[in-house]
């Protein structure tokens, strides 16, 4: 048989422009370049969250024996691919079918690429008007995964270019079909194939991520102080890779009567299980408070919830309170289990607020109680809460000690006395608390800072 080779389909994956490095060397080695080059690139990404399945996709080299089903109601048309060798030389394996049920039964997994034949009847199925593309999309629907090459007649190129439009890989007329050519094409098929698969799936993963990252955001509080003449500045940082969302909550709002409540908490553990059940702690906390419960009763609420929502017995979480009088002057303090809230005022050095009556995390005994403690705060002053993330970072690299309460007090002395206030403030601690530990801080930390000024 003579080797015509069309023109405008010579290398149909080159000539399309879907394989971009490959070089006019034949016998299909400038598509493993160009798949090796793509694998390398994906290894690459270490950023997205979801690049871990794609790149598994694309560092899989060739399968070692292709296979090709061939869908053609024509039997004797079947010797059209005799002779069939994939890039080392070894034969394509070749099955034939005459029909889309046959076809059905013979898409196993070691079946590659499917060589359809356009002109295939739509028996048995139902039929989709006029279009003369029902069998690929039929072939399509029935084997998404596999790379398929349309055979047409060599006047409609039309068609085929629409079929490859649809969804085919390429398109081959049957005049001018030879092996070498076949041969070629399957593998740009598969190949291509695997490409764009790999490629929708990195889109799907970006997207997915994105989407999760939006919604991350939107969980995080938006303070309600509408009326209050309190500064608010809050930072946020989870220990989870990649993550915006970790363990640590905080909150704060301002009720009718001119009470500002602000809470800070953080849920034992660091997963999305418990990033979930924080966003729900500090829901209800909201919703209680804006119903107006206080103190000991609404934190005796807050454990129900969480021995409600808790997938273990064994979680549980810490939680701050302070409920600021309307004349900013005083506040109520409740400690569950949580480091008590630094104060700076301007007549004197940071310390922290009495601790003495701190009662147990939330989730640990049942009927326990939580005393208020009423503190005064003064004309003017800055309120810091925060969480453990932020106190127990190392202090060098590969030391044993801890930055502590006790270290944090000088830190915020320090970065007060240089002028520090609000999100600066807040931002440079978090800084210089990672510079100490040598790196990434490996607990949540979450930060936040009320501020009142003299009138």
């Amino acid at each position: 048989m003579p080797v015509p080779v069309p023109r405008q389909r010579a290398i149909p994956a080159v000539e399309s422009g879907q394989a971009r490095t490959a070089s006019p060397q034949g016998g299909g080695a400038p598509l493993e370049e160009e798949a090796n080059n793509r694998a390398a690139r994906t290894d690459g990404r270490k950023e997205a969250t979801v690049e871990t399945a794609a790149t598994a996709t694309t560092t899989t080299s060739t399968p070692a024996n292709l296979g090709l089903l061939l869908i053609q109601d024509d039997p004797a048309a079947a010797p059209v691919v005799p002779g069939l060798l994939d890039q080392a030389g070894k034969p394509i394996r070749v099955r034939t079918a005459r029909n889309l049920t046959e076809a059905e039964r013979l898409l196993t997994d070691d079946v590659h690429c499917i060589l359809l034949d356009l002109a295939l009847p739509v028996t048995g199925r139902a039929q989709e008007g006029d279009d003369e593309l029902a069998v690929l999309k039929q072939v399509l629907r029935l084997a998404p995964r596999h790379a398929v090459l349309a055979l047409t007649a060599s006047g409609d190129a039309e068609r085929g270019a629409e079929a490859v439009r649809v969804g085919a890989q390429d398109y081959l007329f049957h005049e001018e079909l030879d092996g070498r050519l076949l041969s070629r094409a399957i593998r740009y098929a598969v190949e291509r194939k695997r490409s764009d698969s790999a490629e929708r799936r990195l889109a799907e993963g970006r997207l997915r991520a994105q989407e999760n990252a939006r919604l991350e955001r939107g969980l995080l509080p938006t303070p309600l102080l509408e009326g209050s003449s309190l500064r608010f500045a809050a930072r946020y940082r989870p220990g989870r890779s990649r993550a915006l969302l970790g363990g640590d909550f905080y909150d704060t709002v301002r009720t009718p009567d001119g009470t500002v409540h602000a809470m800070i908490g953080d849920v034992c553990g660091h997963g999305p299980d418990e990033a979930a059940l924080g966003v729900e702690l500090r829901i209800a906390w909201r919703a209680l408070t804006l119903a107006g419960l206080c103190g000991d009763e609404l934190l005796g609420t807050l454990q129900q919830v969480l021995e409600h929502e808790r997938d273990d017995d064994e979680i549980f979480a810490t939680l701050c309170t302070v409920d600021i009088a309307p004349d900013g002057r005083r506040a109520g303090l409740c400690l569950a289990g949580h480091p008590a809230p630094l104060i700076a005022r301007p007549d004197g050095p940071a310390r922290l607020l009495p601790y003495d009556n701190n009662g147990p995390a939330l989730g640990l005994l049942p009927g326990a109680r939580w005393p208020r403690t009423q503190v005064q705060l003064g004309a003017e002053w800055s309120l810091l809460l925060y969480t453990d993330g932020l106190i127990e970072g190392r202090v060098g690299t590969g030391s044993r000690e801890r930055l502590g309460q006790d270290g944090m007090v000088e830190m915020i002395r320090r970065l007060l006395g240089e002028g520090l206030r609000g999100e600066e403030l807040l931002r440079s601690s978090v800084n210089e608390v990672r510079e100490l530990n040598g790196g990434e801080l490996t607990d949540d930390v979450a930060l936040m800072l009320l501020e009142r000024t003299r009138d």
